[in-house]
């Protein structure tokens, strides 16, 4: 750690804090599109000339995991550091560079004080539709298929706009009134959290703003060295697999591997299945960022993350697997491979730090998607992600479905925004008993989603781990698995797991049930009072808690 004054780093952390949720809420207030505005579907997030993270907006956990690999590419596609000037926007949607789909597009504007560059101000966020060959794809075979490219391009030089490229960007797209003020939002917000660091550095100088920040690194390392220091030296591993690639049916393994040396962790997925022929690929950068927030979830990290709580964590891939793809394969489901890969991690430690390691999640939004033309031939699109059961823990019961770690900063939409467009209604959306695991300590509870279109449509199915069911720890029982049923007008029923541009008449229904959370412990262990507290609050049914916690009920209340 520097020699910084204390006093002053804390003003500095939190003024960097404020700046990136400055930029957050810049955001949600100017853009078009509700899966920013309201489902929060974005990151944002500043960084020194370094590319190292100095402050991160509170929204998708996930994103913020890959927007240093992101910057790093697009200053290096655009010539290098040397090159960038005051009002440059960098532009991208190259899935290999940013580390994830097309749609995620990244905004990158370098930030300059006293004619030097201090930093970049990143965002991503998702765009409502981006040329791919549907609006969501989960069959795709070639990343050309999932979104127009743009590698790391000059949106913007010296302030003013490249109109060719802006054009051509807007042309690629289904909603491009939207893209626009999506885009523009994007770019007002990275250099609202611009001009905050700057405010930061007039005040108190470039000098004790570096000393600051490298305390601000030093500090966040060691809190994550301190917790890996608790785990015992050695090696730990677990194995498990995705339902599909989303093109074929047979089942994805993933395995990892964890070694602790000291207060040191290399995770490696070397050991996992080559990349697929269907989407489900995970670029390198979105599965390194995955694997710092398996680590970091259970550190405990105190405050915002830096680029300091990095330092400890070391991942190893293998080039041509399902986790560190070669282009052209496709990615567009990339979001579904590194959370299993994640998951593994924590079943790996969870003997080794029984107090930090929950049970498994039910690991999956169960996502529905649902788009269409209306009367005048323009597109609209509606999602309908839905929370799940997390894992009991040591502490104690799961109650309120969360959405999963890797997308916990946003959340679903409202009801009525689900219905305002006319295209849906949402006929049931609450919580499922029994779906928890069973144990000393409940697992989380899933949600029951019944939905009805009112119109022609095409829908996506996005349901991961449907074929496993989330594992309770230290003889808790496991939970129900994720599943989609679809119920169409004549009466015919089917399950679904992943679907792009299903076509379904009006009147179908959409039954979404999600995940629950494993269990905590034995069942027998449970206390009597929470059984029956569970009874009354409607969590389990009474068929199930005699089943699972026969010991606490005497004969009279059998009878």
């Amino acid at each position: 750690m520097s020699a910084a004054d204390p006093v002053t780093t804390e003003i500095i952390h939190y003024g960097l804090e404020a700046a990136a949720d400055q930029m957050r809420q810049t955001l949600v207030r100017t853009a078009f599109s509700a899966a920013i505005y309201d489902v929060l579907d974005f990151g944002a997030a500043l960084y020194d000339r370094d590319i190292r993270l100095l402050a991160q907006a509170k929204s998708m956990p996930g994103f913020l995991g890959t927007l240093g690999f992101a910057a790093a590419a697009m200053v290096e596609r655009a010539g290098g550091a040397e090159t960038l000037r005051e009002g440059d926007v960098l532009f991208s949607t190259y899935g290999y560079d940013i580390g994830s789909h097309a749609p995620d597009a990244v905004v990158l504007v370098p930030g300059f004080f006293e004619g030097e560059l201090i930093g970049y101000a990143v965002i991503k966020a998702h765009q409502a539709d981006i040329g791919a060959k549907e609006p969501y794809c989960t069959d795709s075979t070639d990343i050309f298929q999932e979104g127009v490219i743009f590698p790391g391009v000059r949106l913007y030089s010296a302030g003013e706009r490249n109109e060719d490229i802006y054009r051509t960007v807007l042309a690629n797209s289904r909603l491009p009134q939207a893209f626009a003020g999506d885009l523009a939002a994007q770019i007002g917000s990275a250099n609202v959290g611009l001009r905050e660091v700057g405010r930061l550095l007039r005040r108190y100088g470039r000098d004790r703003f570096t000393a600051a920040v490298d305390s601000l690194f030093g500090r966040g390392e060691q809190q994550v060295r301190d917790f890996l220091a608790t785990i015992p030296d050695g090696t730990y591993r677990a194995s498990g697999a995705m339902d599909d690639n989303g093109v074929e049916t047979d089942p994805v393994p993933i395995s990892v591997t964890v070694e602790v040396r000291g207060s040191d962790i290399c995770i490696d997925l070397t050991d996992c299945a080559d990349q697929q022929r269907g989407p489900v690929n995970s670029p390198r950068a979105s599965t390194e960022g995955g694997m710092r927030l398996a680590v970091l979830t259970l550190a405990g990290v105190r405050g915002a993350v830096n680029d300091g709580c990095f330092r400890p964590i070391t991942v190893r891939t293998r080039p041509g697997s399902v986790l560190d793809p070669l282009p052209p394969a496709p990615i567009f489901l990339y979001h579904w491979s590194w959370p299993v890969a994640m998951d593994l991690v924590h079943r790996a430690l969870a003997d080794a730090v029984p107090d930090a390691v929950p049970a498994a999640s039910g690991g999956d939004m169960c996502g529905v998607s649902m788009w269409g033309f209306d009367a005048r031939g323009a597109l609209w699109t509606n999602a309908a992600p839905h929370g799940i059961g997390m894992g009991a823990s040591a502490r104690g019961d799961m109650t309120t479905p969360l959405i999963f770690m890797p997308s916990s900063g946003f959340r679903p939409p409202s009801v009525e925004s689900q219905e305002l467009g006319g295209h849906l209604l949402v006929e049931r959306l609450g919580l499922a008993p029994d779906s928890g695991g069973a144990g000393r300590y409940r697992g989380g509870l899933g949600v029951d989603g019944v939905y009805r279109t009112k119109d022609p449509q095409f829908l996506v199915i996005m349901a991961e781990r449907t074929r496993t069911r989330p594992w309770g720890l230290h003889g808790g029982a496991p939970a129900r698995a994720n599943s989609v049923r679809l119920r169409l007008p004549d009466g015919t029923e089917q399950s679904v797991g992943k679907a792009s541009g299903l076509p379904v008449p009006p009147g179908t229904v959409i039954e979404a049930a999600s995940g629950g959370g494993g269990g905590f412990g034995p069942a027998a262990e449970r206390d009597r009072a929470a059984v029956h507290r569970d009874l009354r609050e409607g969590y389990v049914t009474p068929e199930a808690a005699r089943r699972d916690y026969p010991q606490v009920f005497d004969e009279r209340e059998e009878r």
